[in-house]
């Protein structure tokens, strides 16, 4: 059963909750890629894996929803930052691929 913060009594509590929810963002995580890898599968060229407009929309969009929650939007962009990096970085690589195989 899951405990709000502050009905956490001590750093166990909290530990309990953190892995809780890191083993949640892993799977939504996991759940993201399998659509990235979907992605990477229908475009066909490794310049569309890169895509400044959009990447500055998802920004703004992920900034705008931090500050709803209350959280430090600086943070959530570097984060959404990374991971958009990460993406672009593997679907060239997989189209890259899919281009030397044929």
């Amino acid at each position: 059963m899951t405990k709000p913060p502050a009905e956490c009594m001590s750093k166990e509590d909290v530990r309990v909750e953190i892995d809780r929810i890191d083993k949640a963002l892993l799977a939504l995580l996991a759940e993201r890629h399998g659509y990235v890898t979907r992605m990477a599968e229908i475009k066909t060229d490794a310049h569309e894996a890169y895509d400044p407009a959009r990447i500055a929309a998802i920004i703004e969009r992920q900034r705008k929803r931090a500050e709803e929650l209350d959280l430090d939007e600086d943070q959530a962009e570097l984060i959404w930052r990374t991971l958009i990096d990460w993406n672009v970085n593997y679907e060239k690589g997989i189209i890259a691929a899919r281009k030397r195989h044929g």
